[in-house]
């Protein structure tokens, strides 16, 4: 570590989000500092070699929500960005030996749908245009930051630009976004389609990040994630990135340093510098100054406010605020090395199959297993028969495994981070990976025996390694009190906090 300096900005953590911030900083003219815990940038989008040979993104997976206009502003492409798209929509493997493909072919995906229901293929075009449409008013919310409530005079501008958002709404557009913001997922799927398949398929990409029983108030916000990202002016479009996520972030730290930014890796910050209500810089782990103008958080309001601030410098109610924030996604992951590809079932003697596996993969094949899922997480702590999508990225990424061979990405659910009897995640996750690998041998027998090597992430590995609070994807749950002007607490919406600077 060099001699303290004084920044304009130093930035704790180098996920993505601080690594944006940064770029955005220094592009501004500012002096910044970037202070990375782990040995390597990228936060949870990143890629290590999990087994010998063998590659993959560690915590995120694909590439939907990372901005256009970040894209652009930071030249990511001019530092190394490479996105390849994958074919369109994902793949529902059902346990009777049938599948479901639901893409952006609506003559295709019509006569899928057909399968299991002629009304829910009938319904499904409204159902997908309705569900665009919602995101693109979302898109463009989220992309102006939300108006403080209680925030006075001084708060009235993002007040009105939000109001002029949806004033412009039709009042069959408002009850639609109303819906969606308010009702549950099993409903609002039940007000759509009848057949168990079609709102299995949903539900999962639904619940994705949630834990949260698919009748829950709010809970079918989350389908809007599926539609919400735009890459290449492509809405909704799902694409990989080369040689895995960790490609997004080391474009970005390229991008950041090309602009003068300091990045230090395996420098932990022990805690925020505050003196009478102001922020003046960053204490590290071996006792380090950097004093700086401005503080900047890439990190979990409950570890920001919890750990790394004094609470004596929090107000009281703001305090109790972040002391029940919830963080639960209910999500494990695992990277695996196989030998061979998945022989799904219900594609044996399938024309294209290999192209049809470039989709996400789920098994979730009702609205009622996810929700017995969520049930089994809440009693026992994981679920018996989870819902897993499974990416096969080597499929269109030849550098992340052998030739011939391939890596497998699970994303599961639902896996407590809050165990019953006071069980710890290090004894049941053995049990848990078994689960996860018996679930995804149902629909593929050849997936177990070709399983060469793997990597697991339990909710307290996600916390441990990562940072991520309660092993939560989200940095808190997506749900209707933690959400807009009340993310993380009424009146600091703005990514400000209650100490200056």
């Amino acid at each position: 570590m060099s001699s303290p300096r004084t920044y304009d900005a130093v930035i704790i953590g180098a996920g993505h989000n601080g690594l944006t911030t940064a770029g955005y900083l220094a592009r501004a003219g500012l002096k910044v500092k970037v202070l990375e815990r782990r040995p390597v940038v990228g936060g949870a989008a990143v890629t290590e070699e999990f087994y010998p040979g063998f590659r993959n993104s560690v915590c995120s997976y694909v590439v939907s929500m990372l901005s256009p206009e970040v894209i652009k502003d930071l030249e990511l492409e001019r530092y190394g960005l490479q996105l390849i798209k994958r074919a369109s929509g994902m793949m529902s493997a059902l346990p009777n030996g049938k599948h479901l493909i639901i893409s952006r072919d609506q003559k295709a995906t019509h006569a899928e749908i057909s399968k299991f229901s002629v009304a829910d293929a009938d319904r499904h075009a409204a159902f997908e245009e309705e569900i665009d449409q919602m995101a693109l008013i979302f898109r463009k919310l989220a992309n102006e930051r939300p108006p403080n409530i209680g925030g006075g005079i001084t708060e009235l501008f993002y007040a009105l630009k939000t109001g002029s958002t949806l004033w412009r709404l039709s009042s069959a557009e408002m009850e639609k976004l109303t819906s969606l913001m308010t009702m549950s997922l099993g409903d609002y799927l039940n007000n759509w389609f009848e057949s168990d398949e079609v709102k299995g398929y949903y539900a999962g990409d639904g619940a994705t990040g949630d834990f949260s029983h698919p009748y829950s108030a709010g809970s079918a916000y989350i389908l809007l994630h599926h539609a919400f990202g735009m890459i290449n002016g492509e809405l909704g479009a799902w694409w990989h990135s080369k040689g895995g996520m960790g490609g997004i972030t080391q474009a970005m730290a390229k991008s950041a340093t090309a602009q003068g930014v300091e990045i230090e890796i395996s420098c932990p910050v022990a805690k925020v510098i505050t003196d009478n209500g102001v922020a003046s810089g960053v204490v590290l782990e071996d006792g380090c100054i950097i004093h700086a103008k401005t503080v900047a958080a890439n990190c979990t309001p409950k570890l920001l406010f919890m750990k790394l601030m004094d609470p004596a410098s929090l107000p009281a109610d703001f305090l109790q605020r972040i002391k029940n924030w919830r963080c639960k996604s209910g999500s494990f992951r695992m990277n695996v090395a196989l030998s061979e590809l998945p022989k799904i079932t219900s594609l044996a003697g399938v024309e294209g199959a290999e192209a049809h596996m470039q989709r996400s993969i789920n098994i979730n094949p009702s609205i009622a297993y996810m929700e017995r899922a969520w049930i089994d997480a809440r009693t026992y702590g994981f679920s018996k028969h989870p819902y897993v999508s499974m990416n096969i990225p080597s499929l269109i990424d030849n550098t992340l495994a052998p030739k011939g061979m391939h890596v497998a990405s699970l994303f599961c659910q639902h896996f407590n981070p809050d165990l019953p009897e006071a069980t710890s995640w290090d004894q049941l996750k053995s049990q848990a990976i078994e689960t996860i690998i018996d679930t995804v041998t149902a629909i593929a027998p050849n997936f177990r025996k070709s399983i060469l090597g793997f990597q697991a992430l339990s909710p307290l590995d996600l916390e441990r390694e990562f940072s991520l609070t309660g092993g939560d994807i989200f940095h808190g749950a997506l749900h209707l009190d933690q959400l807009y002007s009340l993310r993380p607490a009424a009146g600091y919406a703005d990514y400000r906090t209650p100490v200056k600077n």
